[in-house]
């Protein structure tokens, strides 16, 4: 069933457990995350960043055939929306949620723009995401991953001012591959008292390909709610059709083989998230 971002993470946040948010770039992809999340029994969030296909209307549409059909609820969230034109267009287009994403302003208008789009988009009952803080870029980890973290007093604040439904925090994962041998550092200290200052609110991880399992876990059990992933299913794909006997005829197999290892890499996540049997 097609629903809002809030809709799943008010309940994930007082159930204590995390959605997954994998990126759409295709049809396949989108059959293999909701097959999985369906025989998980989870919701899910389909992420869909703007620059994904030349078309966002038409991923959109096709997310939303996938979503509607669904038998478990499912969002569609415009991921990392730039600006407002982009988000306008995401709204058009028909996602139920969407990401507005100026971190990298001051804070001041951050709360200012971040404010505008909410009274837009709760208008047309669209449930919106915001970032605070800075997340990263995973191969400029040594200088992002600590860059500009979250401040726990200061999420709380601007939680009050915008009226956003939930909140991207940094906590010290970073965007994409990490180079050979590096793995990032997470601040639990400061995703615990995020969680504290702003009354177990919906918060939300950026970057998590490229961190464990167990680390993911503890992060999910400590309060994050919605973990966007993408890295780490390409990876999976990637892997996948390499090693895969796609010579001659075998090449008409590619779909099948990404579909599997995109759906067994969500199947995996989900568990470790916790949203086994959430679905309701």
């Amino acid at each position: 069933m097609l629903v809002t971002m809030k809709e799943i993470l008010d309940p994930a946040s007082a159930g204590n457990y995390a959605v997954a948010a994998p990126n759409l770039w295709t049809e396949l992809d989108a059959r293999a995350v909701i097959d999985a999340a369906q025989e998980l029994r989870a919701p899910l969030i389909l992420d869909i960043a703007y620059p994904a296909n030349p078309d966002l209307f038409l991923l959109c549409q096709i997310a939303r055939y996938f979503a509607q059909r669904a038998t478990v609820p499912v969002a569609i969230n415009l991921d990392h929306g730039g600006s407002k034109k982009e988000v306008l267009e995401a709204f058009r287009a028909g996602f139920t949620s969407v990401m507005i994403d100026r971190s990298a302003c001051p804070f001041e208008q951050n709360v200012r723009e971040v404010k505008e789009i909410v009274e837009l988009a709760h208008a047309l009952g669209i449930s919106v995401e915001a970032e605070l803080g800075h997340v990263g870029m995973a191969d400029q980890y040594e200088t992002d991953g600590s860059a500009a973290l979250t401040e726990p007093e200061t999420a709380a604040e601007f939680i009050r001012l915008t009226g956003v439904d939930c909140l991207a925090v940094a906590v010290g994962t970073a965007h994409g591959a990490y180079p050979k041998g590096m793995k990032p550092k997470l601040d639990f200290e400061r995703l615990a008292a995020i969680k504290e200052k702003t009354g177990h609110f919906p918060l939300v991880m950026h970057g998590s390909s490229g961190t464990d399992n167990e680390t993911l876990r503890k992060a999910c059990r400590m309060g994050i709610n919605k973990v966007n992933i993408a890295n780490d299913l390409c990876q999976a794909a990637a892997k996948a059709a390499k090693t895969a006997d796609l010579e001659g005829n075998h090449a008409y197999d590619f779909s099948a083989v990404v579909y599997e290892a995109v759906k067994a890499k969500m199947k995996e996540m989900i568990e470790v998230y916790g949203s086994v049997g959430k679905a309701g």
